[in-house]
């Protein structure tokens, strides 16, 4: 798979579990703070070095988020998460395969 292929996998992912975030603790489609996280999200994978190497930002040795960014970030998928798999459920099974693929590598 080529790094846009994987680039733009990533931020849909992304973009569906900030999107249900907001939508359950907001209620709203995109609140001005999640659609900044999403921007900022999006410009990280979008600078991304290993994206030809790695699967999911999860699975990456160096974590390129600053800490208050990174603490939202984890804040969503945290709550996300689990949820994914009654909204998206191929989404969560397509990233436990890949990232259980890769860890075995």
């Amino acid at each position: 798979m080529s790094a846009k292929t994987k680039r733009s996998k990533e931020k849909a992912v992304i973009e569906q579990m900030i999107a249900l975030y907001c939508r359950k603790n907001h209620k709203q489609a995109m609140c001005e703070d999640c659609q900044r996280l999403l921007e900022y999200a999006c410009q990280r994978i979008d600078c991304c070095p290993f994206m030809e190497t790695k699967s999911f930002c999860s699975n990456c040795k160096v974590h390129c988020y600053q800490s208050e960014m990174r603490e939202k970030i984890r804040k969503v998928m945290r709550f996300s998460g689990p949820r994914m798999l009654f909204h998206k459920p191929w989404l969560v099974v397509s990233h436990i395969y890949h990232s259980r693929k890769e860890r075995n590598l």
